[in-house]
């Protein structure tokens, strides 16, 4: 009786609510596909609920359950090719990044190096530009008439420079666009960590090459752990790239598993395909909590330290060299994919033959719809994020609620195709019937993108006293009146932040969009990528253009926003 008193007030119900909200959303669909992956039929487990008939065929589904999906990782080529594929991609991708990211990173720390605001900036580009539309810009670039293709061909050269379509094409696309997941943290890293270590490695006679060596890369060493792993999992779940550049003789787990629910409605084998990603990014989160839990690499000592950054020439001049190197290739990307966007016909020749603004006529005229998609369906994301996301963050803050925290936290290691095929599943069928629906897709956005929301308001929940709070219950309003009233008016710098930053990458979104979103609402990602399926290139490329148009402005909004707060 106590529990029940204590759960029917106005904040217990609203937390009861969310529980049920990721039960029926997240927990469920997830453990539906792991059944799936048993029966090699969809289960429909609401309906069993409901349905004497629907509880009996899923008994009888069960009842012929089998392990064969997977024994069939290891027998079946294709499935295990797909999983060796996708972790040596991972793996080569983590490795290059890392070792691309270092001399930049110290150059932005810890050197004059020229241009290095320039630098710092362009290194920003690449967070805004959804991986499909980097993919594609490659074959406008590196494809068989690409303009780079035919400089190279014209030096002499026979084929391609680079490949798009083929496993070295996907690692480069990742490589040049994933490096700032990376670079920020080493570059916080080598800013933080204790000079005086360092200057007394050069007191005691050291070189310039052997201090780095030995005393100031190990200090980044953990940053460089902790955002290997990252981009490890951000290659590995990664779905845009791979969709516009794999050929069909190259299996990726991503790939696969979408041309199993989209292509064959083989259920079983996308299940296992599901499962299979799951644990992957579950076992890489793990491995980056567990490496670095109970370690030591405390460096800062409280003190100040006056930062003498290096100006040697035969220094800084190569890294700003190699610097704007890696940060010019995805702005010729997106530059490229603005000379398409504006061309009358352009083939393999370095320019254009004509230009004109027809194709953004197009898209203002025909293809309308799609960016109105886009923007409802993020703003009904958004305003779901919000008001779950600030209810969890006051529960975690306030009642010390873990299990909101975990529910809030499990999205960040399920990959999209992973979640899409999750949802698929779970309902494709009465009495929830939902796939197909922009009530699935609102619900697959806001849950994929709540992770963000919730980091960013549970800071500002942590800044605002209890006590605050306490008077106004203290004045007779009841718990959730002074939530709402008192703590939810102090949240809005937080959650400002946190609405920018799911409204534009619900605005990127791939994989959910591609998987699950219907005809009529179809967002500016779909349509993208059906265009460029149907050879259409000129108005992929606009609408590309206006979508990452779109994500810039929000960006900057997010920016200025999170300026204004520190």
């Amino acid at each position: 009786m106590k529990w029940v008193k204590k759960n029917l007030t106005g904040l217990g119900i609203v937390k009861l609510l969310i529980y049920a909200f990721f039960a029926l959303f997240l927990v469920i669909p997830l453990i539906s596909v792991f059944l799936v992956s048993f029966t090699n039929e969809p289960i429909n487990i609401f309906g069993s609920l409901i349905s004497v008939d629907t509880l009996q065929s899923t008994i009888d589904k069960f009842k012929n359950s089998t392990l064969d999906n997977f024994k069939s990782i290891l027998s079946n080529g294709s499935y295990f090719g797909a999983l060796k594929n996708s972790l040596v991609l991972s793996i080569v991708v983590s490795a290059v990044v890392l070792a691309v990211c270092v001399p930049i990173a110290y150059g932005i720390a810890r050197t004059r190096m020229p241009f290095k605001k320039t630098i710092s900036a362009l290194c920003t580009i690449p967070l805004v530009v959804p991986t499909f539309i980097s993919g594609y810009a490659f074959i406008i670039m590196f494809g068989r008439s690409g303009w780079v293709t035919y400089i190279y061909q014209a030096l002499g050269g026979e084929g391609f420079l680079v490949d798009p379509y083929s496993m070295t094409g996907i690692a480069l696309v990742q490589i040049f666009f994933f490096f700032p997941y990376a670079l920020w943290p080493m570059v916080a890293a080598f800013k933080v960590s204790d000079i005086s270590l360092e200057e007394a490695s050069r007191n005691m006679g050291a070189k310039s090459w052997l201090t780095f060596s030995t005393v100031t890369f190990p200090l980044v060493v953990p940053g460089m752990l902790s955002t290997g792993l990252v981009i490890f999992a951000v290659s590995f779940s990664d779905f845009g790239t791979p969709i516009i550049l794999a050929p069909t003789d190259l299996n990726l787990l991503v790939v696969e598993a979408y041309r199993e629910i989209s292509g064959f409605f083989n259920w079983g084998g996308a299940a296992i395909l599901t499962v299979i990603m799951i644990a992957v990014a579950g076992v890489v989160y793990w491995l980056q909590n567990y490496l670095l839990k109970g370690k030591n690499y405390d460096s800062v000592s409280g003190k100040p330290k006056q930062v003498k950054l290096n100006n040697n020439k035969l220094l800084t001049i190569p890294l700003s060299a190699f610097s704007i190197f890696i940060v010019f290739v995805p702005l010729l990307c997106i530059l490229t994919v603005f000379m398409q966007s504006v061309a009358t016909t352009w083939g393999k020749d370095p320019l254009p033959t004509g230009y004109t603004l027809q194709h953004y006529e197009d898209i203002f005229t025909g293809s309308l719809g799609n960016i109105q998609n886009s923007l409802i369906l993020a703003l009904g994301a958004l305003i779901l994020s919000v008001l779950i996301a600030t209810f969890v963050s006051y529960f975690v803050v306030r009642h010390n609620s873990t299990g909101l925290d975990f529910m809030t936290t499990v999205p960040l290691i399920v990959p999209g195709i992973a979640f899409g095929i999750a949802l698929i599943q779970t309902f494709n069928t009465a009495p929830l019937n939902l796939t197909g629906t922009a009530v699935i897709l609102i619900v697959a956005y806001s849950i994929r993108r709540m992770p963000y929301m919730v980091r960013s308001t549970i800071g500002t929940m942590k800044s605002i006293k209890a006590d605050i709070e306490e008077a106004a219950i203290n004045l007779g309003a009841s718990t959730l009146t002074a939530a709402i009233t008192v703590v939810g008016p102090l949240m809005l710098p937080g959650i400002a932040a946190g609405s920018i930053l799911v409204f534009v990458t619900v605005i990127k979104e791939t994989s959910i969009s591609i998987l699950m979103a219907p005809a009529d609402w179809a967002p500016m990602s779909l349509a993208i990528f059906q265009n460029v399926l149907r050879a259409e290139y000129y108005s992929a490329a606009a609408m590309s253009i206006i979508l990452v148009v779109i994500v810039v402005l929000f960006q900057a909004i997010a920016n200025r926003i999170t300026n204004k707060e520190s």
